[in-house]
């Protein structure tokens, strides 16, 4: 449960960098989660139907778990993968437990120790050195990249979502919420889908692009959503949240050989840096 989904997520950021030119990201999304709904419901269905008076009692969080994680997330990665590289993009997959110990102390009055604090700054540092490519005169000049803020968008929604699905009772089962949330998002993207396709953007439709979606509605979709979810109710939202670190150690290897992309001496400083911060923010007080 904790390492299958940062693998296959890295698998999401690859494929849609890879398809970026022949499928817009509004088109993705809808047709990943679509895939993924079809999947889903032979095993979701009669647990939607079993908790059904659950779902309206938590109505709010579970819309906002599905709008966050999952349409917000997906929408604001695949755009953000048409202005930035796969391998920037992965690397900053590494700021969600930084912003999971943040949310938790401005929204759920967690309070940060001296570690976590130092931890934060330390890791908005790295943040920093990957998304202004190492050069310090970016910041002066504030010249961010847009695929680089919509990516951090992303992390926070994802850290968000983190955060509110350990809210919704463990009573519920998983495979029907998640099958939940897919609809939801459906709902909230197909009206963009419509406006995209008014726009005259088009999706270029062949084996590879088919097979692409494919992949994505089975695999970093259905199987990791899940895992992830159960993941959290096993272990809690921060421990969980640090298997994202895993998604830059798989993706990048990933990028480099199918993508070529390469890696620059910005790109390690940044992750050793964030690594850095997360683990002194992790750490526990001696004795």
């Amino acid at each position: 449960m904790f390492i299958i989904p940062p693998l296959l997520w890295a698998g999401n950021y690859i494929v849609g960098r890879a398809i970026r030119d022949d499928v817009p990201p509004v088109t993705l999304t809808l047709a990943r989660w679509a895939v993924a709904l079809l999947v889903i419901m032979p095993f979701a269905w009669s647990h939607i139907r079993r908790d059904f008076r659950r779902y309206r009692q938590y109505a709010g969080r579970i819309i906002a778990v599905s709008l966050s994680g999952v349409a917000a997330f997906s929408l604001l990665v695949y755009f953000g993968l048409h202005h930035t590289s796969g391998t920037n993009a992965l690397l900053l997959n590494s700021c969600v437990p930084v912003l999971i110990m943040l949310f938790s102390a401005i929204f759920f009055g967690n309070r940060l120790t001296g570690k976590q604090l130092s931890g934060l700054l330390i890791s908005c540092g790295g943040v920093l050195t990957i998304i202004f490519k190492g050069d310090p005169r970016g910041v002066l000049q504030l010249a961010f990249s847009s695929g680089d803020l919509m990516l951090l968008c992303a992390m926070a929604s994802f850290a968000l979502y983190t955060l509110w699905l350990r809210k919704i009772p463990a009573d519920i089962n998983r495979m029907g919420l998640l099958g939940v949330q897919v609809i939801i998002t459906l709902i909230a993207v197909f009206p963009l889908w419509i406006g995209q396709s008014h726009a005259d953007v088009a999706a270029n439709w062949n084996r590879t692009t088919f097979s692409a979606v494919l992949f994505l509605g089975i695999f970093p979709s259905f199987l990791s959503y899940l895992l992830y979810g159960r993941c959290v109710e096993a272990i809690g939202a921060a421990r969980a949240g640090l298997s994202i670190h895993l998604i830059p150690v798989f993706g990048v290897t990933l990028s480099l050989i199918f993508l070529g992309e390469p890696l620059h001496l910005f790109h390690l400083a940044g992750i050793f840096t964030i690594l850095a911060g997360v683990g002194l923010a992790n750490m526990k007080a001696a004795g």
